[in-house]
């Protein structure tokens, strides 16, 4: 196997799992988070994030845009704004909204893989722009990518536990 037939592969069963889980949700309760503990992101916060935690960022590793205004960079963020607290994150409007979102952002996400090509996917060198001393290659970083969105995927299938909601183990993996 390689890289590409890799992620896509891990594209495709990241994101029909994440899609079965979001229709779990309920549309009432996108302000629902975890009652103990803190820095906690609502379901609606949660749902957000999950629309853009692969394709966005396999796009800024493919061709360079990571959807910052005009003459700014990512490696120019100052650490609050680059991972800022909990409450600062924006949220969803809607369950409807959010499938929409997360389907827009798999096609990006397949779109980079064949943009990228196997070639590059196996040698190109780089690093990320919140790690420059770590150079990998492009391959390694967008199965981070699928990686990133796998982990807020099993977020979501924690919050929907902790809600009472009938998910078990097949939920998470598909």
């Amino acid at each position: 196997m390689n890289w590409t037939q890799l992620l896509k592969a891990e594209i495709e069963v990241t994101y029909s799992t994440t899609a079965k889980l979001i229709d779990k949700v309920d549309p009432d309760g996108l302000d629902w988070k975890p009652a103990t503990g803190s820095n906690w992101m609502t379901v609606g916060q949660l749902l957000m994030h999950l629309t853009n935690s692969c394709g966005a960022g396999c796009k800024g590793f493919v061709t360079g845009d990571w959807g910052m205004p005009e003459g700014m960079k990512v490696e120019d963020l100052p650490p609050e704004e680059m991972l800022p607290p909990a409450e600062k994150l924006p949220a969803i409007g809607s369950v409807a909204e959010a499938k929409e979102m997360v389907a827009q952002d798999k096609a990006l996400a397949l779109q980079m893989v064949d943009q990228a090509g196997e070639l590059n996917l196996a040698i190109k060198q780089m690093a990320a722009p919140w790690a420059p001393e770590e150079k990998y290659p492009l391959g390694r970083h967008l199965l981070q990518m699928v990686r990133h969105l796998n982990l807020h995927k099993a977020q979501l299938f924690y919050y929907l536990k902790l809600q009472g909601k009938p998910v078990n183990t097949v939920d998470l993996w598909g």
